[in-house]
């Protein structure tokens, strides 16, 4: 085998790890990663505006007010408009909001960032040189992204059984 084999079978299991734990998030808790990280930044941020929101999954305005308007469909948010400014919307979670939250499973990236802290810091530099390369080889450098992992679109929900 060669050693690109073996990129792309490394390629190919971190695109099929993301595929199996987005099916298990959305098939235990009922959400997609990004919406399980936007509760996980209303609950740290008390009651935030969406645009601390954004800025706090990386995402733009409008997919955090996509993302909120599913998961106030779903009864896990609510949106108040702000006491000081009535342009701005907070956003807090409900009991139902909590509950999903306190059972789901943490985000896939959270063991990635836990063993990727506590390597020394030319293997960071290495590891992150390695993929801005393969990302750029792959045409893939200019791709608007989130740093969420997860299959497809970011608002939408992942397709079970797939």
């Amino acid at each position: 085998m060669k050693d690109s084999d073996d990129i792309l079978i490394s390629l190919r299991r971190i695109m099929r790890a993301t595929d199996l734990y987005s099916q298990k998030l959305a098939k235990e808790s009922g959400l997609t990663a990004p919406q399980l990280l936007l509760m996980q930044g209303i609950e740290k941020e008390g009651n935030p505006s969406t645009s601390t929101l954004a800025r706090h999954i990386v995402v733009s305005q409008a997919t955090v007010t996509r993302i909120i308007d599913r998961l106030e469909r779903g009864g896990m948010v609510k949106r108040d408009k702000s006491s000081k400014d009535k342009r701005v919307v907070n956003v807090s979670l409900t009991d139902r909001g909590r509950d999903a939250l306190a059972a789901a499973p943490e985000p896939l990236q959270a063991e990635f960032y836990r063993k990727f802290r506590l390597l020394e810091d030319w293997e960071q530099q290495m590891l992150r040189s390695a993929l801005l390369r393969i990302a750029r080889m792959m045409d893939a450098s200019d791709l608007d992204v989130a740093p969420i992992l997860q299959a497809g679109e970011i608002d939408e929900p992942p397709k079970l059984g797939t």
